[in-house]
């Protein structure tokens, strides 16, 4: 009985020492350490889609109100506040610096592990598919996210060099060393390069999408187990994978960078720049057979028609689409947007600037003598876009006249707060069968676009003119004075276009493009970064118009307060600048 007495005695002993120690020791925390991540493929592809989610077009931004194309009847928007003064390195609106950094660091990560990862432990095959495209897919992101953090931050620098972005080819941990210089701009783009080039090593397709014989495999893929390699390669790179990088996606995103790095702003106009910029949106055109390939409705991409046809089962979606988000059901675009008599809050209103941009039916723009333009009856007889993409006086929406002039109701300028504060309404990218009655509102299919056809067939004219000319074609088949007839012949405008046969210098060929891209991309968040590596004016107020009965007048409704001097680069962010002191500001800032 004694030896049970001491055995028990030194078990409650043992327990209580054990207590004690447990105690005193921290639990094991529930971390992702790189461990954890390697041992568990779903935790590392994490890593990957939280680069996805970063994206930039993720989303509308329209800092189009920011620019001469339109205001915001909020005057706390944050873009508007930028545009009338408060652009600065404590306040920048348009600032990537965080999201694409953070983007980098996530993807670098993302490449220390993904080798070491088992993503299909049970198919050695399938396990090198997939290490190959989650590998592709990472440099292709990071490519993209340095060239939007370029795009934002490039500028001359107070040491007067034309700088980039910092690079970061590695992985930098939490303790690590951030303080890295910028680069030159030209590194910055070369590294861009590198990065898609590297993804392109990877993602051999152009496409995902499922293939029926070992005959349709892509160069570079390994065969293991011939018997099982189609199903086994449909379940890696098939039908599922269609709106992620691609091998398509990363070479249009090359031609975008090319154009970058070839405008004014970032070039000393050498003709190499533009070729380059042309060359690589060929190699995009040339895949959907040049201007043959253009689609007939890719300028009313978000209609219904257009995004009701999508058949995500066959995966069959428009021609006009490079790259976009998946479809979501929603109508919080056209509450932000419709006039208010349709429940709408009239977000975004285009201004008199982008209204006149818009040529007449005949092609000629409305200040040239042969265009017809009467300023008594202006919507008559222009160019069809106008009507598709703007809301004017006495035009239709959801089968309802609007009416922005004196006696128009809520919808008349300046009525309420949510009236429109230019005398126009925004119509493109809604669909106009989105009800926002609040007895029962109703969405629609919806989309995002990353990247659509037309914007390669306009980077191809702008920099095929300023390489080659009006009529010049480098070793292409096509010139940008063919790609500009086919955009506007797909407008509606008349033929023959006696207005684009009458152009004969690049210069003039210039401000056609130009134009064409200001109306073609309109409202879609490009205007704000052509202005810019245009090395345009950026001062050019924004105007309204006032109609009472027959009378018309012009009216300024916004000023534009940027600095020409400087404010064509944005600014590196001013808490960056004061923590490490290897970066340098621009200029001005």
């Amino acid at each position: 009985m004694r030896q049970y007495k001491i055995f028990f005695i030194l078990l409650l002993l043992l327990i209580q020492f054990s207590s004690c120690e447990s105690l005193l020791e921290p639990e094991n925390e529930n971390l992702n350490t790189k461990e954890r991540i390697i041992q568990n493929p779903a935790l590392a592809e994490g890593l990957l889609m939280t680069a996805y989610i970063k994206i930039p077009t993720n989303a509308l931004s329209f800092n189009d109100v920011a620019t001469d194309d339109a205001v915001s009847n909020d005057r706390t928007n944050s873009y508007t506040r930028m545009a009338t003064g408060a652009w600065s390195s404590l306040y920048n609106p348009v600032s990537e610096w965080v999201r694409c950094n953070e983007a980098i660091t996530y993807l670098n990560n993302f490449l220390t592990i993904v080798d070491s990862v088992e993503w299909k432990w049970t198919n050695n095959q399938m396990n090198k598919m997939y290490g190959r495209i989650y590998k592709g897919e990472a440099y292709a992101l990071k490519g993209l996210f340095e060239y939007y953090l370029l795009q934002a931050t490039a500028g001359i620098g107070k040491n007067d060099e034309l700088l980039g972005i910092p690079l970061y080819n590695n992985f930098v941990e939490t303790d690590g060393n951030f303080n890295v210089p910028r680069a030159s701009f030209s590194a910055s783009v070369n590294q861009i390069y590198a990065d898609f080039d590297e993804a392109l090593q990877y993602l051999t397709m152009d496409d995902y999408g499922n293939i029926t014989s070992l005959d349709q495999i892509p160069a570079g893929l390994e065969i293991l187990d011939s018997s099982s390699f189609v199903a086994d390669y449909n379940t890696v790179f098939g039908n599922l994978l269609v709106h992620r990088m691609s091998g398509r996606i990363i070479k249009a995103f090359k031609a975008r960078v090319a154009l970058l790095a070839a405008s004014p702003a970032f070039s000393d106009g050498n003709l190499t720049s533009w070729q380059t910029a042309a060359d690589y949106a060929a190699v995009v055109l040339d895949k959907i057979n040049g201007i043959a390939g253009l689609d007939p409705s890719g300028h009313i991409f978000y209609t219904k028609p257009q995004v009701d046809a999508i058949k995500l089962s066959k995966q069959k979606d428009q021609k006009e689409i490079v790259w976009r988000r998946a479809i979501g059901i929603y109508y919080s675009r056209e509450l932000a947007n419709f006039p208010p008599s349709l429940y709408g809050n009239g977000g975004v209103n285009p201004t008199q600037n982008i209204v006149d941009a818009f040529p007449m039916a005949n092609g000629y723009p409305i200040d040239s003598t042969e265009s017809n333009y009467d300023p008594t009856n202006p919507y008559a007889n222009r160019d069809p876009r106008l009507a598709l993409y703007i809301v004017y006086n006495n035009s239709t929406l959801k089968s309802k006249i609007i009416k922005t002039g004196v006696g128009g109701g809520i919808d008349a300028k300046d009525s309420i707060p949510t009236s429109t504060r230019t005398g126009y309404y925004l119509k493109k990218l809604m669909r106009d069968d989105v009800n926002l009655d609040p007895v029962s509102p109703a969405g629609k299919n919806h989309y995002e676009t990353h990247m659509r056809y037309t914007e390669i067939f306009l980077i191809y004219a702008e920099a095929a003119n300023e390489a080659w000319g009006p009529d010049g074609k480098g070793s292409h088949s096509y010139s940008a004075r063919e790609v500009i007839g086919a955009i506007r012949k797909r407008a509606g405008i008349r033929q023959p276009d006696l207005y684009l046969a009458s152009i004969t210098s690049i210069d003039e060929m210039r401000a056609l493009i130009r134009n064409e891209r200001r109306l073609e991309l309109c409202f879609e968040g490009f205007r704000f970064w052509d202005l810019r590596r245009w090395n345009a004016d950026l001062t050019e107020t924004a105007k309204g118009i006032n109609i009472n009965n027959a009378t018309m007048s012009i009216v300024n409704v916004e000023s534009r307060a940027y600095d020409n001097s400087y404010m064509h680069y944005g600014p590196v962010p001013e808490n960056e600048i004061v923590k490490f002191d290897q970066l340098i500001q621009n200029k001005g800032w």
